[in-house]
């Protein structure tokens, strides 16, 4: 199965999303490659400091670029699960990755910025449909805040009713300081001690994966 996590703007919680899926499905036992294929490297980078831990379990992970659509459909015949951390803008990469992926994941945070870029995306998904009409496409919001008193959460639900063609995830990513930590040990928050965020990803995989 390939799992592509894409986005048209940097910094909402892409790279964070693709190795923590990487990781919980590596400790389930699948067999997991993660596809960097954004030029900034962070989850090559992750997956480099994951390799010197051989306590973990093995995520494997190439780097490429541009036209990424043969190398996926070619690991998708070796690996139970392909995942792909695209570059965080309209990239060659996110547009090709989008004609061989089962699975879009699009993650933003409750903020203008991020939510003004949904309705460009929402056509780029249309276009990628007429090549790839079994694509499923989630919205995930991430880094959101963890008081409940703040309202950004379903402010940015109630926009995303707008983009049919993006299905919103009932789980969210929390705005905690674990996913941060977790990234220069080459692990998932699911094998450090916070049990908020393992669940989380837990219920995010389950939810995709369902």
């Amino acid at each position: 199965m390939i799992i592509l996590i894409g986005s048209q703007k940097g910094g909402c919680g892409k790279s964070t999303t693709a190795v923590n899926i990487s990781a919980e499905l590596s400790t389930r036992g699948h067999d997991v490659v993660l596809v960097d294929a954004d030029k900034q490297a962070t989850g090559a980078n992750w997956a480099q400091d994951r390799s010197g831990n051989t306590a973990l379990p093995v995520v494997h992970c190439i780097q490429r670029y541009d036209n990424i659509r043969d190398t996926l459909l070619d690991l998708d015949k070796r690996y139970q699960f392909v995942i792909v951390d695209a570059a965080g803008r309209d990239s060659r990469e996110l547009r090709t990755g989008m004609t061989a992926a089962h699975i879009l994941i699009v993650p933003f945070r409750p903020s203008q910025p991020d939510l003004d870029t949904l309705s460009t995306m929402q056509q780029i998904i249309i276009q990628a449909k007429d090549l790839n009409p079994g694509l499923k496409v989630f919205g995930l919001l991430t880094m959101t805040p963890t008081n409940p008193v703040v309202r950004e959460e379903s402010q940015a639900r109630e926009y995303l009713e707008d983009y049919p063609d993006i299905q919103p995830l009932s789980i969210n990513l929390c705005d905690r300081k674990v996913y941060r930590d977790a990234m220069p040990e080459g692990m998932g928050v699911v094998e450090m001690g916070n049990s908020k965020a393992k669940e989380e990803v837990l219920d995010l995989v389950r939810e995709i994966l369902k």
